[in-house]
């Protein structure tokens, strides 16, 4: 039996692209659909992103992940597009900014539970800080 053909990833936001390139599986996770895997042979998909992880299965076994706030998956002809408003690799997750971040989020919620952007501001730097320590 022929083995399948990786599929060709594109992780790409506004400011650069963070991955490009072959994977044997890429995991997200979307807005009311829970994780979700792809792998070659998926059949045609498109959904909303939440702000969670996502992770590229290299053909190579290596597991890369990346913080992902929002946007949208495509999946069509073992070809997955990730188009998001920020993404980052673990490794390039500045720590003491993710905390700072985290503190100032907290603090606003303590003083208005209702605040939107501060709700955001920490869906945002836990992800930063939970996949950064994997």
């Amino acid at each position: 039996m022929a083995e399948a053909a990786p599929l060709e990833v594109q992780l790409v936001s506004p400011e650069a692209v963070s991955y490009s390139g072959t994977a044997e599986m890429v995991i997200a996770r979307t807005v009311g659909g829970g994780d979700v895997a792809f792998m070659a042979g998926h059949a045609p998909f498109i959904g909303v992103l939440a702000t969670w992880s996502v992770d590229v299965v290299r053909p190579d076994g290596q597991r890369d992940t990346f913080a992902v706030h929002r946007g949208f998956v495509e999946v069509s002809n073992n070809e997955v597009m990730i188009l998001s408003d920020v993404s980052e690799a673990a490794a390039d997750i500045d720590l003491q900014r993710a905390s700072a971040a985290q503190s100032r989020a907290q603090e606003a919620l303590a003083k208005n539970p209702d605040d939107l952007e501060a709700v955001a501001a920490l869906e945002r730097a836990t992800l930063r800080l939970s996949i950064s320590q994997t």
